[in-house]
């Protein structure tokens, strides 16, 4: 069994590593010429570039399961495995899952307790030069590797629910920090909704999205403090072009978190306190807003 691993990991290295090597040999370059640019750093490739390819490499199903609650990841395990991806191969690296998975812990848990976690643990020590760029990018690709590999062999118990609710996810325009957004676009996609998650995002292509295609729930990410006002008006120009003009906005992000208020006072519908909760949440406010617009007919 760690041979047939080994080798389905090795079989795509060669094209994965061309794809972190050459946006990272330009950062490089930048670095010894003391050039830097701020739209081009280690940072914005990572989460522009090598996450994105990684994690919608695989294809989920629109009939895709609920997410559903397991056993728990404790912090000491989260933390002890967070060091992991510099160290291990993808193929390791997955057996140390499968481990979890054989406890008890379900695809959503190893997603958002595990290998989130692993990667923002990466990004902090490369903000504390514990780690260079290229042991950075290397780490996130073996954790995408890996995300993909559990993600595509897990069974999905399929849920009562039929109706196809829409979901777009994007970060804050103008934050270039996408790992949050794309992780609970997957919890979306595996818990039976179409979702969709835009990169990178301009203020005026995520209202576009929204005037075009009338989804029933946006989410924002916040990984970065911004100002209330910033998010209250941007919710504001949502509900005025959006196509559906009963659309749920949901916020979350560290700046939430801290204070879940702020969802109220910037004119959301909620805040979940992990993708999870936010699914959860996500799901009683479709029925109820799909409720209330059969007695209003």
């Amino acid at each position: 069994m760690g041979e047939s691993k080994t080798s389905m990991f090795e079989a795509g290295s060669a094209v994965l590593r061309g794809v972190i090597a050459a946006p990272l040999e330009r950062v490089r370059r930048r670095s010894a010429a003391a050039d830097p640019d701020p739209v081009d750093t280690v940072n914005t490739i990572i989460e522009s570039q090598i996450i994105p390819r990684l994690l919608m490499a695989h294809n989920t199903s629109d009939t895709a399961a609920r997410a559903r609650r397991s056993r728990a990841i404790s912090a000491d395990e989260a933390s002890r495995f967070a060091m992991l991806p510099l160290r291990l191969e993808a193929a390791s690296l997955l057996e140390e899952v499968d481990a979890f998975m054989a406890k008890g812990a379900s695809v959503e848990t190893i997603c958002l307790d595990l290998l989130a976690p692993a990667a923002r643990k990466l990004g902090e020590m490369w903000d504390r030069d514990e780690c260079d760029f290229l042991d950075v990018t290397m780490g996130l690709w073996r954790l995408q590797e890996v995300m993909r590999e559990v993600a595509a062999r897990s069974p999905m118990d399929l849920g009562e629910a039929q109706l196809p609710y829409s979901a777009l996810f994007s970060p804050m325009p103008g934050d270039h920090h996408n790992f949050g957004t794309l992780m609970i676009e997957e919890v979306f996609a595996r818990g039976g909704w179409r979702s969709e998650a835009l990169v990178k995002p301009e203020r005026r292509e995520l209202l576009d999205r929204l005037a075009r295609q009338p989804f029933d729930l946006l989410g924002l990410t916040l990984a970065r403090d911004c100002p209330s006002a910033a998010l209250g008006n941007l919710i504001r120009a949502v509900r005025n072009v959006s196509a559906n003009p009963h659309i749920i906005v949901l916020v979350g992000g560290r700046m939430i978190n801290e204070n879940p208020d702020i969802a109220s006072e910037v004119g959301a519908d909620g805040t979940g306190a992990d993708a999870l909760a936010a699914l959860e949440l996500a799901n009683g406010l479709v029925k109820t807003a799909a409720a209330r617009a059969l007695t209003l007919r």
